[in-house]
């Protein structure tokens, strides 16, 4: 786990983190965070430790200062801590309060543990589709599989729909794509041959009514 995604991109950053870009970039443009947290050189990239920090921030508003969060970040840095020791620290602000790290590390831990599963089950290669992420040994378009579980289709029609995939690859898909949105204007949706699809006449009502 400690060579895992050590330098994450924003949106990679904020599935770790469990927030949004906008508070990615918000705590970098407003030097929230420490800058040997984060690069932007060229593109911004994230340190994988700053997600905790970051969750942190967020996560404690209700119950510590802004300051009182800022200084236990700083605090919390000049120690080095590593990946895993990081876990194990505690913030103070009071006697009467006090925020242990490991509940926002496990998370993070486990959403960067994700994360590396979806970007490990899908390719890129020229040969297929002309280089558009499909999901490893098939030809299945993961931001197609995605664009299904967004409208609201149910799992077992996409799995009769894809058949070569399981419920898993399907979960991870939407993890894969919120850290790789599509580029370019989306191509319209067309269903395999010979795959025959039942929709019914609920669903149907409320499409021709925009629900």
């Amino acid at each position: 786990m400690e060579a895992l995604l050590e330098n994450l991109t924003t949106t990679e950053a904020a599935i770790a983190a469990g927030v949004t870009v906008a508070k990615i970039n918000r705590v970098i443009d407003r030097k929230i965070l420490p800058k040997k947290l984060y690069s932007v050189s060229e593109s911004r990239t994230v340190r994988k430790d700053a997600c905790v920090w970051i969750a942190f921030y967020f996560e404690t508003a209700e119950w510590l200062t802004a300051a009182a969060r800022l200084k236990a970040i700083r605090d919390g840095l000049v120690h080095n801590h590593s990946w895993l020791e990081l876990r194990d620290c505690r913030v103070e602000e009071s006697r009467a309060v006090q925020v242990s790290l490991s509940h926002i590390w496990e998370d993070v831990d486990r959403r960067l543990n994700q994360l590396k599963e979806a970007q490990g089950m899908v390719i890129e290669d020229p040969e297929i589709l002309r280089g558009m992420p499909v999901f490893k040994g098939t030809r299945i378009p993961v931001h197609d599989v995605v664009s299904l579980v967004d409208s609201g289709t149910p799992m077992g029609e996409i799995l009769e729909i894809y058949p070569r995939l399981k419920k898993p690859q399907v979960e991870l898909a939407s993890i894969y794509a919120r850290a790789n949105p599509r580029r370019g204007r989306p191509k319209r949706r067309s269903f395999p041959k010979g795959i025959k699809v039942s929709i019914s006449r609920k669903r149907l009502r409320d499409a021709s009514l925009g629900r």
